[in-house]
C-alpha cells in the first residue's frame, strides 16, 4: 500500500471513529453545552487549527457571540460580538453559506478586530454554518488550519460534523419547549403540578356525574431539608426519586402519584372513599418507616411524613378546595407529632 493510500485509509478510520463518538454523544445526553462541547473536540483532533470556535445568532440584537471558544485566545474571546454581516463569521451568518478563506489578507470581509482583542494573527478562516431549515443558529469556525491537507473529503467532513451540531442545538431547542409542555417531574418520574389540576378536574367531573366518591393524600417529607443541608442536592433528588418509587409502588393501577414541587407528593384515589383511602394513607406512612433510603451510597436513610386527607364530595367540592383541605390536614400533623396522617372533619390518626 502506498503512503498516500495509508494516509487516506488512516484518516477513514478517523473520521468513522469520530461519527461514532458524535452519535454516541447526541443519543445519550440532552444536556446541548456537552454535545458541543464533543463535536468540537473532534473537529479540533481532526483539523488542528490554532483555534476555533462556536459563534451563536442572538437573533433579537442580530448578533454573534462566541459560545465556546479553543485556543489561545479563547479567554479574550469570552465578551466579544460580531454583528451579523461583519467579519467572515458575520458574513456566513446573515448568508448561510460556508466560505474557506485560505488567506484573509486578500479578502476585505475579514475583520481585524478581532485579532486585535486576541493579540493573534490569523491568517486562514473555515467558517461554517449551523443551520435549521432557513434559519442559520451559528457559525462554527476554524482558525489557521494547514490548507495544504484540506481537501474535498475534509471539506464533506466537516459539513456533515457541522450538520450534527446543528441537529443537536436543534432538538435542545424543542426539549426546552416540549419541557413546557411536559407532564412528569424528572426527578422523580411522577406527574407534576400542572398535571395534577387537569386530572383533578376531569375527576370531579366524573365523580359527580356517576356519584363516586374519591379522596387525596397530601404527604410533606419531615425534615427533608436536613437530607439536602447534609449531604447535598445529589442525595436530596436521589432520595425523592426513591421515595416517588415507594409511593407509587403502594398504588392501584387507576391511582396516580404526582410530585407537588419540593419535598411535597399528592395522590389521587379515584373511586375510594375516606375509610379505604386511610388504609392506603398507614400503609403509605408504614412502609416509609420501615425504609431505609440511598442504600447504594451507603448512608440508609430514614425518612418520615406529615400527611393529610380530604375525600370528596364530603370535604370539598372543586379540586383546589380538596387539596386545600388535604394540606390544611397535612400542616395540622406537621405542627404537631409529624410522622402522622391528618384527616379532614376527623383530625389526628390516633
Amino acid at each position: 500500500m502506498s503512503n498516500a493510500a495509508g494516509t487516506e485509509t488512516a484518516r477513514q478510520s478517523q473520521e468513522l471513529r469520530i461519527f461514532h463518538d458524535v452519535a454516541k454523544a447526541l443519543t445519550s445526553s440532552l444536556d446541548l453545552d456537552s454535545i458541543l462541547q464533543t463535536i468540537m473536540e473532534k473537529m479540533a483532533e481532526y483539523f488542528r487549527p490554532d483555534t476555533w470556535s462556536l459563534l451563536m445568532v442572538d437573533e433579537p440584537k442580530s448578533e454573534l457571540y462566541f459560545a465556546i471558544a479553543v485556543g489561545t485566545a479563547s479567554e479574550a474571546l469570552k465578551n466579544v460580538r460580531l454583528k451579523v454581516g461583519e467579519g467572515i463569521a458575520g458574513h456566513v451568518a446573515k448568508y448561510g453559506e460556508k466560505l474557506i478563506v485560505p488567506d484573509v489578507r486578500s479578502d476585505k470581509r475579514f475583520t481585524k478586530r478581532i485579532d486585535k482583542v486576541t493579540q493573534m494573527e490569523t491568517q486562514s478562516i473555515i467558517c461554517v454554518p449551523l443551520k435549521s431549515k432557513l434559519r442559520v443558529l451559528g457559525v462554527i469556525q476554524l482558525v489557521n488550519v494547514n490548507m495544504n491537507h484540506f481537501t474535498e473529503a475534509e471539506s464533506f467532513f466537516l459539513q456533515s460534523l457541522c450538520d450534527y451540531a446543528a441537529i443537536a442545538i436543534e432538538n435542545a431547542r424543542s426539549v426546552e419547549r416540549i419541557q413546557e409542555l411536559t407532564i412528569t417531574d424528572d426527578c422523580t418520574g411522577l406527574y407534576n403540578a400542572r398535571h395534577l389540576y387537569k386530572t383533578l378536574e376531569s375527576e370531579v367531573y366524573r365523580s359527580s356525574r356517576f356519584g363516586y366518591e374519591f379522596s387525596v393524600l397530601f404527604i410533606d417529607l419531615d425534615h427533608f431539608k436536613q437530607v439536602n443541608d447534609t449531604h447535598g442536592h445529589l442525595i436530596g433528588s436521589k432520595l425523592l426519586a426513591e421515595i416517588g418509587y415507594l409511593i407509587k409502588a403502594q398504588l392501584r393501577l387507576i391511582d396516580f402519584a404526582f410530585r407537588y414541587g419540593g419535598d411535597e407528593f399528592v395522590v389521587l384515589l379515584p373511586q375510594t372513599s375516606k375509610d379505604a383511602a386511610l388504609v392506603v394513607a398507614r400503609r403509605l406512612r408504614d412502609s416509609l418507616r420501615s425504609s431505609a433510603f440511598c442504600k447504594e451510597e451507603s448512608l440508609n436513610l430514614n425518612v418520615r411524613a406529615s400527611m393529610g386527607l380530604a375525600t370528596y364530595p364530603h370535604d370539598a367540592k372543586t379540586p383546589h378546595d380538596v387539596i386545600r383541605q388535604a394540606d390544611e390536614m397535612m400542616y395540622m400533623v406537621k405542627n404537631s407529632t409529624r410522622d402522622n396522617i391528618g384527616i379532614a372533619q376527623r383530625g389526628l390518626e390516633k
